[in-house]
């Protein structure tokens, strides 16, 4: 919280995995179920995912989870969703299973949509194409997604913008998320 006692301003930041350049998540999973993709993401891989729970616990950002439900089980007491609800799961994700960890993961079932798009149409993925859940879903639309290594990228202007910051940039983890500091009308004091 900032501001006055009697006038707090709540602020909001979105804690999502940082997908790390050097991402202290993956060396310590025994199983190799984390790992980085060519592309820079830091993936995971599910079904090979023995819940240790050693990459949670080596994230400086706690952004990974622990998947304590079976949702692949809906008779199972440990199953969430009540009828209709389990029509809210997105079909194009595959249900986990109960005792993996989770994570963003960009929505790569939307990357690798965009990217077969692309291809069948004999071009490259244009900019602002690829369009993340939270990016849909975020109602400022505070929230870009795009190809950091395109220097003529929306979203690579923005994170050489003099605003932009990463949290926990001090680690080392070298994040690929840019936060942009909050414009404000009022004169910084301090």
């Amino acid at each position: 919280q900032e501001g006055k006692p009697a006038h707090p301003e709540n602020l909001f930041l979105p804690m999502l995995c940082q997908h790390c350049g050097i991402a202290p998540c993956e060396p310590v999973c025994p199983v190799f179920a984390a790992y980085h993709t060519e592309e820079g993401l830091n993936a995971q891989i599910y079904n090979r995912c023995v819940g240790t729970r050693y990459c949670n616990n080596n994230c400086p950002y706690h952004v990974r989870r622990f998947n304590w439900w079976d949702y692949s089980s809906p008779t199972s007491r440990s199953y969430a969703f009540p009828e209709p609800l389990p029509l809210q799961l997105n079909p194009d994700v595959t249900v986990r299973q109960l005792g993996v960890m989770e994570k963003c993961t960009f929505c790569v079932q939307r990357i690798i949509a965009a990217k077969d798009a692309a291809r069948d149409e004999k071009r490259p993925v244009r900019d602002g194409e690829i369009v993340t859940a939270c990016q849909q879903t975020c109602p400022t639309q505070a929230i870009v997604f795009g190809n950091l290594k395109d220097m003529s990228s929306r979203v690579a202007k923005l994170s050489r913008s003099a605003r932009g910051y990463h949290v926990l940039e001090e680690l080392g983890t070298r994040p690929a998320i840019t936060y942009l500091k909050k414009v404000t009308r009022e004169p910084h004091k301090g």
